[in-house]
């Protein structure tokens, strides 16, 4: 009955607490620059995440404190190139992931991207990275389908002249139908031409499950045991239209050589079907979220009057030089990369566990399995000597020789080091393209009756981000009608 007396609960409760806060105010991460509060508990950063704006708190405790900040007892965040070089490409593929990742499982199974050890990462990247090398990427019968969709995106342009377009919906068709074309041509979509399979980008686009994802990190038996009740509150993720396609495609012979499923069903490497799909799923919704969310913010800020000046210098580049290759413009190269620098398509904290022993990181010893990241919003930011004025939109800082390379270092937009983006080079073909052959035709203008400033906030999913109102309407006038 000792167990249940109320002083002998009180005492026993007095000893965990003070222990606990003994084991706090003499962690290591004392040391670190951060809020107090972030000694102690981590509910103010949970706090942050469920609202969708971990990346902007984050960013603000930098602002405040520093390019080495804590964030939770067991948290810090590093806007350094120290910080960057030694978490992501130390030992060629950095510090092994945490269980965070656990929630990009694709039916049961680990992906590249789900896999937590350099080991697993390493072993399946053998198989996948040749499809995403640039001399594939480049090849004719991988561009000339980038190609074609976006000309397909240029006729949803021409349809809305007069009035204006959610290019939300339609750049993320676009890179919808990029992707799939990319994994398993010719079995992929046409979202841009037919509603059906606009209906499956639409369903992995606007997910909403982010609260309800975070709950099975943070707690994964509470989320086991009250997973159907949760659902009420926080919706899951449910994707079976895009299950079916995926399933469906992986389960086809002969896909067309340049693509990925090609690749893992060259009998060498022995995936089974599901082990396919998985790859090809994970690959997809981030293929959507990221390059259409990325040409999304680029477009909106070039079209805003402040940014007007480089909208017009850019259709200058391309109206001048129209035989010349979408990789070999060197402004159109300017406005991508600062686009990525200020809106990038993995804004926020890519988490690692620090090795057995510890390590120093920007001079702060940082004991085993505490958790460490960086995260490009802030790399992009916090240091105003490789990024002078970083609030300001301005691709002239990319084409300037002076600081190129800390600029290229600093660059974190696709991660770093042998675990960053794998479909980079696709990625870059894609917007690259895309921007070419709309800004060779037309201006792009914000429409305000249809936004406010709000819609166009950024929001934290999991990885990607998105515009807060999951919409951004323009209006476009034909290069020949505008009037200067």
């Amino acid at each position: 009955m000792l167990l249940l007396n109320p002083l002998f609960l009180t005492v026993i409760g007095l000893i965990v607490g003070i222990a606990y806060v003994w084991q706090c105010v003499t962690s290591p991460l004392q040391k670190l620059p951060g809020p107090k509060i972030s000694l102690f508990t981590s509910w103010l950063l949970k706090y942050h995440e469920f609202r969708a704006q971990r990346t902007k708190y984050v960013h603000e405790l930098h602002l405040r404190y520093g390019p080495v900040v804590r964030i939770a007892p067991n948290e810090a965040s590093f806007a350094t190139l120290e910080g960057i070089k030694e978490i992501y490409g130390s030992g060629g593929s950095g510090y092994n992931k945490t269980e965070f990742y656990n929630l990009f499982t694709v039916y049961g199974r680990r992906t590249m991207f789900s896999s937590l050890t350099k080991e697993e990462h390493a072993s399946r990247k053998k198989i996948l990275a040749d499809r995403y090398a640039n001399t594939n990427v480049m090849k004719s019968s991988s561009l000339d389908g980038i190609k074609e969709r976006s000309q397909r995106f240029i006729e949803r342009c021409s349809k809305s002249v007069g009035g204006s377009l959610d290019v939300f919906i339609c750049l993320h068709d676009y890179a919808f139908d990029c992707i799939t074309h990319h994994l398993f041509h010719p079995y992929g979509s046409d979202s841009l031409r037919h509603e059906m399979d606009e209906e499956v980008m639409k369903q992995v686009t606007f997910d909403d499950s982010l609260q309800n994802r975070l709950v099975q990190y943070y707690n994964p038996p509470l989320h086991k045991v009250m997973g159907n009740v949760l659902s009420i509150f926080a919706k899951p993720r449910l994707t079976p239209l895009a299950d079916d396609l995926v399933i469906s495609a992986s389960g086809k012979t002969e896909p067309a050589q340049f693509t990925l499923l090609s690749r893992m069903q060259d009998k060498n490497y022995d995936m089974q079907q599901m082990e396919m799909a998985a790859e090809c799923l994970d690959h997809m919704a981030a293929g959507i979220d990221t390059t259409g969310d990325a040409l999304c913010f680029l477009m909106w800020q070039i079209s805003q009057p402040v940014s007007f000046h480089i909208q017009r210098r850019l259709q200058a580049e391309i109206l001048a030089n129209p035989d010349v290759p979408f990789d070999k413009l060197p402004y159109l190269d300017a406005v991508v990369s600062e686009g990525l620098r200020c809106f990038p398509a993995i804004p926020m904290s890519l988490p690692r566990y620090v090795p057995a022993g510890g390590r120093t990181i920007n001079g702060y010893f940082i004991p085993e399995n505490t958790i460490v990241s960086c995260q490009a919003y802030s790399a992009h930011r916090i240091n105003e000597v490789v990024f002078p004025e970083p609030e300001l939109f301005n691709p002239d800082r990319w084409l300037e020789r002076t600081g190129e390379l800390d600029r290229k270092r600093l660059f974190f937009a696709f991660a770093s080091g042998g675990r960053g983006c794998i479909g980079k080079h696709l990625a870059l073909a894609e917007m690259k393209i895309l921007l070419k052959d709309l800004y060779s035709r037309y201006t792009t203008l914000p429409d305000y009756t249809e936004m406010t400033p709000s819609d166009m906030e950024m929001a934290d999913q999991l990885i990607s981000s998105q515009p807060r109102g999951k919409k951004c309407f323009l209006r476009l006038e034909p290069l020949t009608e505008f009037k200067s």
